[in-house]
């Protein structure tokens, strides 16, 4: 089976940035659903597509049917449209393959690991789509539709998903939170985060060749207690901030000494 006509349900970041990247490889979004018409009809100008907020008026004999919305819905959607006649697939890295009822005939997950923006549009080259599917003809047809905008294409279970899930977690939305407390600490200090940007970009540029783990530095890796107590003091006035420093700090002499 080769997939051309999709339906796209969800007008998010990641419905966004997949719409684009599914149209520039030849694909037909024939439409767009959102519960918000006006966030439908944004992003279907963008792809030539059909837009509505009423899921019966999607339709009904597309190829795929792409669930790109937040997780708490995607069961009520699934339950909505399991009669139509296509593959169904969450982009979900956290909800499992078996939200999908087995009398549906082709369903599975079509999940691209990225933080995606509908400010900044990213290409697909080289982003990992991990994929899981019911039965072998339909992961074949998904790996098919994966291959033509990304060139990592990965058959990931649903198990093995949710731990990629939370390990993105702690490597990009915590990470990206460390960045926004940086920028607190540096602007109560009259100070631009625009010094620590080359630090920021040396650190992600390991990490591409080397195990973050070989490349951890810092007072606490150093063990170096006058500089981690002067700058818990400097913190004082923020007690979150300073909890968080103590506390990966001591994961950071724990990893250490186990290494050791």
């Amino acid at each position: 089976m080769k997939i051309r006509d999709i339906v796209l349900i969800g007008s998010g970041n990641l419905a966004t940035n997949l719409a684009i990247a599914l149209t520039e490889a030849g694909k037909n979004i024939v439409c767009v659903y959102s519960r918000t018409l006006g966030n439908a009809e944004l992003l279907a100008e963008k792809c030539n597509a059909r837009f509505t907020n009423r899921l019966e008026d999607v339709p009904t004999t597309a190829d795929l049917y792409v669930i790109a919305i937040n997780d708490g819905m995607i069961k009520e959607v699934v339950d909505k449209i399991s009669n139509y006649s296509g593959i169904i697939v969450h982009t979900s890295g956290s909800i499992p393959i078996s939200v999908f009822p087995n009398s549906l005939k082709q369903f599975g997950v079509f999940y691209p690991l990225m933080m995606f923006s509908k400010k900044n549009i990213v290409p697909f080259t080289d982003i990992p789509i991990c994929l899981e599917a019911n039965d072998n003809s339909t992961l074949e047809t998904l790996t098919e539709l994966a291959s033509s905008i990304s060139n990592n294409v990965s058959e990931i279970s649903s198990e093995k998903r949710k731990i990629l899930h939370l390990a993105a977690i702690f490597a990009c939305n915590f990470t990206n939170l460390n960045y926004a407390i940086a920028e607190d600490i540096l602007k109560s200090n009259q100070l631009s985060f625009n010094l620590i940007k080359p630090l920021i970009k040396e650190t992600a540029e390991k990490i591409q060749h080397n195990s973050p783990s070989e490349v951890q530095t810092g007072p606490a890796f150093r063990e170096d207690y006058d500089v981690m107590h002067h700058q818990l003091e400097m913190l004082n006035a923020m007690p979150e901030y300073q909890q968080m420093y103590e506390l990966l700090s001591n994961i950071i002499l724990s990893i250490k000494h186990k290494n050791d």
